[in-house]
């Protein structure tokens, strides 16, 4: 990490083990509604924030509810998830500590909710590691754009090439690209289907957390 002043990482199927659940939660949703889920949506709505991903699902379902309506019943869904059945992925802990024994600043750049964001970073006692957290429905496009990660740094006060992005989807490591950061991928079962895309485009593709120095 040579030349790295800040880290930001993403949330979800990076710091904590939760991509499967959405792709529940969609199924679930959609389901109520007499609709199967569509194999194309997940690659869709990667990146997405809340609030985009809202205003998708309203316009491809021809759904009737509003999109705060629609992100409430999301939100009901998951806050369950979120405050009780969600780990941290494994050497997270580990590697924060590393990061703030060396004075390396450290954010969150998610396309979550921020309200399910905080829950699960203070149910897994990690949320005092991260100086900022911030959300894609916090800034104007969502990845792959480089809005989200462009935002974190400048909370920071750290230049762009001096952050080191971690992600596990393509749209994430795109982003970060985007961004002028170097990128680390995180490998996550939901997205091992590209894995070969995205190492591709990431500086480092990592099956964990394990050992980084």
């Amino acid at each position: 990490m040579h030349n790295i002043e800040a880290v930001i990482f993403d949330l979800d199927g990076t710091l904590v083990d939760s991509m499967w659940i959405w792709k529940q939660i969609d199924i679930d949703y959609l389901g109520k509604r007499g609709i199967a889920l569509p194999e194309d949506l997940q690659k869709i709505i990667e990146g997405m924030s809340f609030t985009e991903t809202a205003n998708y699902f309203k316009e491809r379902f021809k759904l009737e509810d509003d999109i705060d309506e629609i992100k409430d019943e999301w939100m009901k869904m998951t806050r369950d998830y979120y405050e009780n059945k969600i780990p941290l992925k494994i050497g997270v802990h580990p590697l924060l500590m590393k990061l703030k024994n060396k004075g390396i600043k450290i954010g969150v750049g998610t396309s979550n909710a921020r309200e399910l964001a905080e829950v699960v970073l203070k149910k897994n006692n990690i949320i005092e590691f991260f100086h900022t957290i911030r959300t894609s429905c916090e800034v104007k496009k969502g990845k792959p754009n480089p809005d989200i990660f462009l935002k974190v740094a400048e909370d920071l006060g750290v230049t762009p090439d001096k952050c080191l992005v971690f992600e596990d989807t393509y749209a994430g490591v795109l982003a970060g690209k985007r961004a002028g950061m170097k990128v680390f991928a995180v490998a996550d079962e939901t997205s091992y289907l590209y894995k070969d895309d995205i190492s591709s485009l990431a500086d480092e593709y990592l099956e964990g957390f394990e050992g980084i120095a």
